[in-house]
């Protein structure tokens, strides 16, 4: 039987030809490292550059918004509407003179664009949050028009090419975690019943469209990658099934790699938050492996899933499974950026990724985001990573009487 760091250094030819150096992957996190104008910042090279020399084979960034008046958080880095490539070739230059591929993730927020920076956000349907804690942040959004529609997927290929023209090795399209994408996937955010609604096939168009549009913009040569829900998790929202029949038309669509995730603000799979797996999966570490065990039998697509992976030995377990391709890792990255090297090294290393907690549960949440972004941020400045809470403490404490305040401190 093969080490298990033999089986994470094992290369991946991908359908497009484009080859992966190792079966480890840093999964997109929201580094907030843009500068007041939404432009790739000095820090987020460095950033990058830490993390190209971790290890990893392949690094996705977190969320580039396709249009710069649609931002999830106000430090996100978007592409602007007259698209200059040359803004983005220093980020897309930090992993020269290593093997690691970079890859940007494409994403529109939809309704998930805080009241602070979007009044009236655009989504599928105007249909407003559940929960009354979430919409004090997030305000009710506005039905998008069928023209307005078609905009948003040429943006989503202007930003495609204008990533690619930068240098950077390929794209990833965010359709997971409640955005724009899985806002139309969705039939409880997807309500219309024109050509991008009423039934599944409608609901899935805007997502294959993307991938059409990028494809004819970036060619045959470059990766094009989807990250999916497996599920919404929420009653009457976008089921495994159906989530198992978009992950067959991807694969017939021509993508080259599948990122498995699942969950949205209201029920953050994601974060690895709820009951969303079985006590088998639970013991073999990975929060969505079932799931990718199912898609395994739909597609011959590349897949990676990201969450709960821990040990050497889980990770390489997951491999010879046969049900996924490749491991992702987001805040495991952030706590120790040279973990894929070392556990390419045959250390037995374990991936940590939890924060320091105040024992307070709102509270802690909101410090989960909160310490994860202060070290990318601490990375990016060229300092180590810091696991004291310091101040804070007293941001998160303060948060659970004002939580719209606090959302706009801890994602500002």
């Amino acid at each position: 039987m093969s080490e298990p760091r033999e089986l994470l250094a094992e290369s991946l030819k991908l359908r497009c030809g484009a080859i992966l150096p190792n079966r480890l992957a840093k999964a997109a996190l929201s580094e907030q490292l843009g500068d007041r104008r939404n432009r790739p910042t000095a820090e987020l090279a460095e950033l990058y550059r830490t993390w190209s020399r971790g290890g990893a084979g392949t690094l996705i960034t977190g969320n580039v918004m396709v249009d710069p008046t649609a931002l999830g958080e106000p430090r996100n880095v978007a592409v602007p509407r007259e698209p200059d490539a040359t803004e983005f070739k220093p980020w897309a230059r930090s992993a020269d003179g290593t093997e690691t591929r970079l890859w940007v993730q494409l994403n529109h927020p939809g309704r998930q664009s805080p009241r602070f920076l979007s009044r009236q956000p655009v989504a599928p349907s105007a249909v407003p949050f559940g929960d009354r804690g979430i919409r004090s942040v997030f305000a009710t959004p506005r039905a998008l028009t069928g023209d307005e529609i078609e905009a948003i997927i040429d943006r989503f290929g202007v930003a495609a090419r204008t990533v690619v023209d930068a240098g950077f090795a390929g794209v990833q399209i965010h359709g997971a975690h409640g955005y724009l994408v899985s806002q139309f996937l969705s039939p409880l955010t997807n309500q219309r019943t024109d050509g991008w609604g009423g039934d599944a096939l409608r609901r899935r168009r805007f997502l294959l469209e993307v991938v059409a549009r990028i494809r004819g913009e970036v060619g045959d040569g470059v990766p094009i990658a989807v990250k999916l829900n497996s599920a919404d998790f929420q009653r009457g929202g976008f089921s495994e099934e159906e989530s198992l029949e978009v992950v067959r038309e991807l694969g017939e669509a021509g993508i080259d790699l599948l990122e498995v995730s699942g969950g949205t603000y209201e029920k953050a799979a994601m974060m690895g938050s709820g009951k969303t797996s079985k006590a088998s999966t639970v013991s073999r570490e990975a929060y969505f492996l079932d799931y990718a065990a199912k898609a395994r039998q739909v597609t011959d697509v590349a897949l990676m899933v990201t969450g709960g992976f821990t040990s050497p030995e889980g990770m390489a377990d997951a491999l010879r499974s046969g049900a996924l391709d490749v491991i992702g890792l987001g805040r495991p990255l952030v706590v120790d950026p040279a973990l894929p090297g070392r556990l390419l090294a045959g250390e037995d290393v374990r991936a940590e990724r939890k924060a320091p907690k105040t024992g307070i549960r709102l509270a802690d949440s909101l410090l989960e985001i909160q310490w994860h972004t202060q070290q990318m941020h601490r990375v990016a400045a060229g300092k180590p990573v810091d696991r004291r809470l310091g101040a804070v403490r007293a941001l998160v404490r303060a948060g659970v009487a004002d939580p719209l305040n606090a959302f706009r401190r801890v994602r500002g």
